[in-house]
């Protein structure tokens, strides 16, 4: 089968799990992505489909045949390669896919499994991606290592090196936020140096406060302590 084929396969069953309200929904959600390339499919069925289209043994057919014509298309690329079981196959597909990434929905739903059993493996690439000049790929970098070391695998350097991150990007920003917000629940007496010392833009700093604050896994005297680090 031509990769158009199976393209044009997924679009066809894509369309058929059409959920208008949902597009609609979607389209104010994302607004980053031009409104006609929504599609409307739920995210349940959308990893349903990823599920099985992942056995289909063409699949890297559709994977390569980029970029893809809509939103959710793209969203299915990113459930099928978080399937993926071989870690440096999952890898080289991950780096092929993130220059097409162009919202934060499928950048966050990009959360290969085959990472967390490989984490010795991943510091090198993310460093790569939190220091590159796309969007998505420096969130998504930051998005790993909330996820995958924070916890038995963490270092302070990490703290660092998303604390040197600078942008204008509102999704590169929120996330250093989100960071940093669960570092605080995680590895609180090493994070909130970085809000003593005001490491973090102005912004950033201000919205890590927010997140924590809202958290349920921070007590209550270290969110009173944070509230009073907020920056006027």
């Amino acid at each position: 089968m031509k990769a158009k084929n199976i393209t044009k396969e997924i679009q066809t069953e894509l369309f058929e799990k059409q959920d208008k309200k949902y597009r609609d929904f979607q389209v104010k959600l994302i607004p980053t992505v031009k409104p006609e390339t929504i599609i409307g499919v739920r995210t349940p069925l959308l990893r349903s489909l990823a599920k099985t289209y992942a056995e289909y043994e063409n699949i890297d057919l559709f994977l390569n045949d980029l970029p893809h014509s809509y939103f959710d298309e793209n969203q299915l690329h990113s459930f099928i390669i978080s399937l993926t079981k071989d870690f440096d196959k999952c890898l080289g597909q991950v780096n092929d896919f993130l220059p097409y990434i162009d919202n934060w929905a499928t950048c966050d739903q990009l959360s290969p499994k085959v990472f967390a059993k490989n984490t010795d493996k991943l510091a090198g690439d993310i460093k790569n991606w939190i220091f590159s000049d796309r969007t998505y790929t420096v969130r998504f970098g930051i998005g790993m290592l909330m996820q995958h070391f924070l916890d038995e695998n963490f270092d302070e350097k990490y703290l660092k090196q998303v604390a040197e991150i600078k942008s204008e990007d509102y999704y590169i920003n929120m996330m250093i936020a989100w960071y940093f917000a669960t570092a605080l629940a995680k590895r609180y007496d090493e994070a909130v140096k970085y809000l003593e010392e005001k490491a973090l833009d102005k912004w950033v700093h201000n919205k890590t406060v927010q997140k924590a604050v809202e958290s349920y896994r921070i007590a209550g005297e270290q969110k009173e302590y944070l509230k009073s680090l907020r920056i006027k």
